[in-house]
């Protein structure tokens, strides 16, 4: 990859990266407002902006944290399938993106709830802590990962280090 190209995939995928971390920490937060309020307004408004978040912001930061990082992996020295850092974070953004996706309608429903129920049903509704407080320890992890980059090469990665030392 032209290093160019690089660092222009590179910015792209550490801002949609810390994005997601940043728009799921809004999220937790009004999961949290919606949880303790016992105002039926604030439950209505919560849910509305946490389907609004989830939706417009969320989402589409993790597709494009998910492609970008497969850009980055498949066109850097790194790989794909040479360090287990590389594989895990991978396996951990592709699982959080498909449990955010599969997540996101039942958040619609609730939120279609919170526009037309009645205010003393209102604050029954709770608010969604569990999902984003879990995600956001999973991407803080995956964070880690890829500043860390702990050491440790799969089979693959130690065959193609091999081969490149024997040349």
């Amino acid at each position: 990859m032209a290093p160019a190209f690089r660092k222009l995939a590179l910015a792209v995928h550490l801002t949609v990266s810390l994005g997601w971390i940043g728009a799921v920490v809004v999220y937790l937060v009004l999961g949290v407002a919606a949880e303790t309020s016992e105002s039926a307004e604030t439950v209505r408004a919560a849910w509305i902006a946490m389907e609004l978040t989830g939706w417009l912001a969320i989402a589409p930061m993790a597709v494009t944290a998910l492609l970008t990082g497969l850009v980055m992996s498949l066109g850097t020295p790194w790989g794909l399938f040479k360090h287990y850092w590389v594989l895990i974070s991978l396996l951990l953004t592709a699982i959080s993106t498909v449990v955010l996706l599969l997540h996101m309608p039942d958040v619609s429903s609730t939120a279609d709830l919170a526009r037309e129920a009645e205010g003393t049903h209102l604050t029954g509704l709770g608010g969604d802590i569990l999902h984003p407080g879990l995600g956001l320890v999973v991407l803080l992890a995956i964070t880690a990962l890829n500043i860390y980059k702990p050491r440790g090469m799969t089979p693959y990665g130690w065959r193609k280090q091999q081969d490149m030392r024997k040349r």
